[in-house]
């Protein structure tokens, strides 16, 4: 018996992974792509700003609705429709001509990549025993990191030769696989248990989320998420252009970009030893820290040892606290909400991915250096550790309920 559960529980994160990982390509290469366009399409600074923001829109519109409809139709429902959505999405991409049109999918490839991420993490949560389930999502978020290390050798060696077009096939291609292996994956057990019993409707569901019971929780988390994502989108899209900005060729940006990359790995990896030992708060409150801390380095960095460096560090704890951060938000609500709860921080946290995007190069045109810019992104990731420390409760190898 207990070797069956383990086959699932591996089965189960290796095809909730590969979907993860062909996300994690897409969202990698479009930081490279928008340093390719902007050759190619004679962009400015707030064009390839409005790329990565409009990504992040259809991101924030997806964890909503998607997190929300998680609840009422079911975990695997819809972690196969936003699979779909972002593998058509960034398939068509690939033919684009326009700005215009290219801006419009990446709007509807957001939409996916932005249902599927929290309904994942809450799926695996609600399959996997107390014991191991902050260790496992944080397994899963490690697909992550995959992903970007896959779309750094796909940069590197495809966009160069064959063109930013030929890059976004390879990263569609292959989500159609982890399409067909979700069509025999079963539902959240815990899920099915509930919804025979307790189903709230749309209305419902968001009052319950913010109901005095979890009002805490949720303003805690909705901080957190704003804090990780505004300062992660914000940096790792720009990551190739600061590099360019700091005086590097494209093809060299590429290089210390997959140098940082590798390091997202031993992140994750340390995050998933740690969440089980020390907790849940304590990977959260420490790698933010770190975060802020390389974030600030890199910003002032001005030399090459500095800079790869400081972006090494950088990659190591930011990604080890997504981790921790998707382990950690489907744990705060009960089964009835858990998906419109975890759905609803992420699609605010989202916001903060449009407007990241968006800072870097409003405030370069302001004559802002890059030193002040990352201390801004800086100081947002330390409020989003004060919230944690101050207003998180331990989860610790808690039941859910």
């Amino acid at each position: 018996m207990k070797k069956t559960q383990e086959i699932s529980e591996k089965k189960l994160l290796g095809i909730a992974g590969l979907g993860w990982m062909f996300d994690a390509m897409d969202v990698g290469i479009l930081s490279f792509i928008i340093a390719a366009l902007q050759v190619d399409w004679n962009l400015t600074g707030k064009e390839m700003g409005w790329i990565g923001s409009v990504n992040s829109i259809g991101m924030a519109v997806g964890a909503f609705v998607f997190g929300l409809l998680a609840d009422r139709i079911g975990r695997k429902n819809v972690f196969i429709i936003t699979l779909l959505l972002f593998s058509v999405g960034s398939g068509i991409s690939a033919m684009a001509t326009t700005l215009s049109f290219f801006l419009l999918l990446r709007f509807f490839i957001g939409m996916g990549l932005g249902g599927e991420l929290p309904v994942a993490s809450t799926l695996v949560a609600e399959t996997v025993p107390a014991e191991k389930r902050g260790r496992v999502v944080v397994l899963l978020e490690s697909f992550w990191a995959a992903g970007w290390l896959v779309a750094a050798l796909i940069s590197y060696f495809v966009i160069p030769k064959f063109g930013w077009q030929m890059a976004l096939i390879l990263s569609a291609l292959p989500a159609f696989y982890a399409l067909y292996l979700r069509v025999n994956l079963p539902d959240s057990p815990r899920y099915l248990a509930v919804a025979k019993k307790e189903r709230l409707t749309i209305k419902e569901s968001i009052a319950e989320v913010w109901s005095k019971e979890h009002f805490r929780r949720t303003a805690m988390l909705w901080i957190l998420w704003f804090s990780v994502v505004f300062s992660y989108y914000g940096m790792f899209l720009w990551l190739p252009s600061v590099m360019v900005m700091k005086g590097f060729t494209l093809i060299k940006s590429f290089q210390y970009v997959l140098i940082m990359t590798l390091a997202q790995l031993p992140g994750y990896f340390t995050a998933a030893w740690l969440i089980e030992r020390a907790g849940r708060k304590f990977v959260l409150v420490v790698y933010l820290i770190g975060t802020a801390l390389s974030a600030y380095f890199f910003g002032t960095a001005d030399s090459l040892a500095l800079l790869i460096t400081a972006g090494v560090l950088l990659s190591f704890f930011n990604l080890g606290a997504w981790g921790a951060l998707y382990a950690y938000t489907p744990e705060q609500y009960p089964t009835t909400i858990r998906g419109s709860g975890a759905g609803m921080a992420a699609s605010f946290g989202r916001i903060g991915g449009i407007i990241g995007p968006l800072m870097v190069p409003y405030l370069s045109a302001q004559n802002l250096s890059i030193t002040a810019i990352f201390t801004i992104f800086c100081i947002a990731i330390l409020i989003g550790a004060a919230a944690v420390f101050f207003w998180g409760t331990e989860t610790k190898q808690k039941e859910l309920a």
